[in-house]
């Protein structure tokens, strides 16, 4: 779980800034990113409530939604920086 605190630390602030942009710029021509920003936003609310000790279902649904973290080729550097770092917090909690 200290590995997932620092990953945390360095990333969640940058997420709570791009999920909402990333949503409304790419949400049109990828409306997974709308499921993904759900799941995030479930996420994000529990990390905000200390209540990480149930995140592997958030984690399992964002892989499903995204392919496994896979970017698709006509998107922004932004909307590659989420997946980027929402894979690197789930490979935290997960290992």
């Amino acid at each position: 779980m200290e590995k997932f605190n620092e990953v945390l630390e360095k990333n969640f602030e940058k997420l709570e800034q791009y999920v909402p942009v990333v949503a409304r710029v790419h949400g049109g021509s990828h409306p997974e990113f709308h499921d993904v920003k759900r799941v995030y936003e479930g996420l994000s609310l529990k990390i905000q409530e200390k209540d990480t000790k149930n995140l592997k279902e958030d984690f399992s649904a964002l892989r499903d939604f995204t392919n496994n973290y896979t970017v698709p080729s006509d998107v922004c550097e932004t909307y590659e920086a989420v997946y980027d770092m929402l894979k690197e917090l789930d490979q935290s909690y997960t290992n």
